[in-house]
Formats: structure tokens, sequence, C-alpha cells
């Protein structure tokens, strides 16, 4: 049976050697110290993880060790698809083999499919596989807004469980939370939005902050759920600098460079994410100075 899927769920950074590869040590060190700070559960392969630069081999490998690493009680979510709708069935019921615990769904780049396209490409990924699905609706990334009648189609199919939100729309969202079934759950798909979105009903976070700050991240969750607003609002407007700094160039590099900063080794983005420039850095550090790094690091 499939590991519960939490509330503050990380889109982990691949680590990499100096030569591009992937550090799987390093991953699966990576993984056991999210965990420990904080995280519910990990979402692996998805862009954070700078998967658009894997192979399927690659991500096959990296699901099995960070799986096998936090072990059956912490949900692994796999990121399985892109725009090939084929190679996404092929790629899911593979990874299901491996023991992980759920599917990213993550809407088509590029080939931009109509509406009824995307129903119909998630809908077949769902039915290929027995475990759970989060769809994935990231309009910055793809060019293509999941609308959210289309999401709550979806919603109706038993094994699709939730959306990340990441369409940054406020009445989409509410729509959708409004809307679903008993079950199917909403999470933030920006880490500054994650306190409007649970206002509203969403469950929860899948975050990219969570790299190096997942047990404050928690707490600002834990009292929105405790109905201290006023509390759960300091602590997201004290957040706000880091969550908007980690945007400032194109998502991981920025997560990258501090996770490295903060004293563990996850090595360098892969082209064609270039090292962050030495003016990010002179305008990023001193916001991260302002900050408790959770993740353990050596």
């Amino acid at each position: 049976m499939p590991a519960e899927i939490g509330r503050l769920l990380t889109a982990m950074i691949t680590p990499m050697t100096e030569d591009g590869e992937i550090a799987y040590d390093q991953a699966r060190k990576l993984a056991q110290g999210l965990i420990a700070s904080g995280n519910d559960g990990l979402v692996i392969g998805g862009t954070t993880g700078e998967s658009p630069s894997m192979s399927d081999e690659e991500k096959l490998r990296l699901f099995a060790e960070v799986k096998e690493a936090v072990g059956p009680d912490v949900a692994i979510i796999a990121g399985t698809t892109d725009n090939n709708h084929r190679k996404s069935v092929e790629l899911t019921q593979e990874a299901e083999k491996l023991g992980v615990d759920g599917f990213l769904l993550t809407v088509p780049a590029y080939n931009k499919p109509q509406q009824e396209g995307l129903f119909l490409h998630f809908k077949a990924i769902a039915e290929a596989t027995s475990l759970p699905c989060m769809l994935y609706n990231v309009p910055s990334r793809t060019s293509l807004n999941m609308d959210d009648s289309t999401t709550l189609r979806l919603a109706e199919i038993d094994n699709i469980v939730g959306v990340k939100e990441a369409s940054s729309d406020p009445v989409q969202i509410a729509r959708i939370v409004d809307g679903a079934p008993d079950g199917f759950l909403v999470w933030s798909g920006n880490d500054d939005e994650t306190f409007s979105v649970m206002c509203v009903g969403g469950y929860g976070i899948v975050s990219v902050a969570g790299n190096i700050m997942g047990d404050q991240i928690k707490t600002m969750m834990g009292l929105i759920l405790e109905g201290e607003l006023e509390s759960a609002a300091k602590e997201h407007l004290r957040m706000l600098p880091i969550f908007k700094a980690l945007f400032w160039v194109t998502n991981p590099v920025p997560i990258k460079y501090a996770v490295n900063r903060a004293g563990f080794d996850a090595g360098p983005t892969r082209l064609p994410m270039a090292p962050p420039a030495d003016d990010f850095k002179a305008k990023f550090d001193p916001v991260m100075d302002m900050y408790r790094v959770d993740l353990p690091v050596d």
C-alpha cells in the first residue's frame, strides 16, 4: 500500500557530480535530510529536479534510490510525464514497479493540446496505473493553462487525487477547491501562495524552499490549520523575501545554489541551466542570511 501523501512535499533538487552525472549517494542523503527537516514526502523528477535534462533510465534509478533511502512510510511522488503521451504512459508503468507511491502528471509543454486533449492524456495515464496521481498545472513553464473545468472533470477519476496548482490564478484555484469531490486535494505550486491557497481550503504545498527550510514552512502551515491566521500571516510575510529570491532567475538555479551554500554538496546544474551569475549571488546571499537553514548538513 502506498504511503500517505502529506501536506508538505518538497520538489527535491537532484545532486550532480562536477562532470554532470547524477550523484545518487548524495540524492539519498539529501532525501533523508529533507524528511528530517520537516517534509512529509518528496516529489522526485520534477522541474526543480531538472527532469527535462534527465534520461528515463536516470529517472527510474533516481526514483528507486530515493524510495529505498526514505523507506516505506514516506511518500515519493515520481514525475513521469512530458509532452510524449506514449512515453509518459510507459515510464509511469515502469516506475510503479519500483515501489514509488504516486505520480506527478504535468501539463505537456510545447505541443499545447486543447483542454479535451489534456483530459484524455491524463485520463489514459491514470488508467495505466493503480497508484495515486497528482495533476500539475504550471502555465509559466508550459505556456498552457489547464482550466478549472478540466481539472474538475479529471478529479472524478478515482486515482487522480489532487492537483499542484501553479497558475497563480486565485479565482481558478478557489473554483477547484470549491468544486472538487471529497478526497480531491489542492497543493499550492508556489511557496509565496501557500498561505492564500490554504486559507481558501487548499491542502498544502509542493515546495521549492522546502529544500532548505522545511521546518519553518511546516510551522506556518500548522498555524493555518490551528486557525492562528494572524500568526501564520506573520510567518508568511517573514519568509516572503526568500520565497521571491528563489525565483529571481529560473528554478532550480537559485535553490541548488542555496543548498550548496548551506553546506550540502549538491553539485552544479546541468546544461542548459547555467551557474548563477555573480550579481545574482551578491543580491541573494544577504537575503538567504536572514533565515535559518533547516536542512541538516555535515
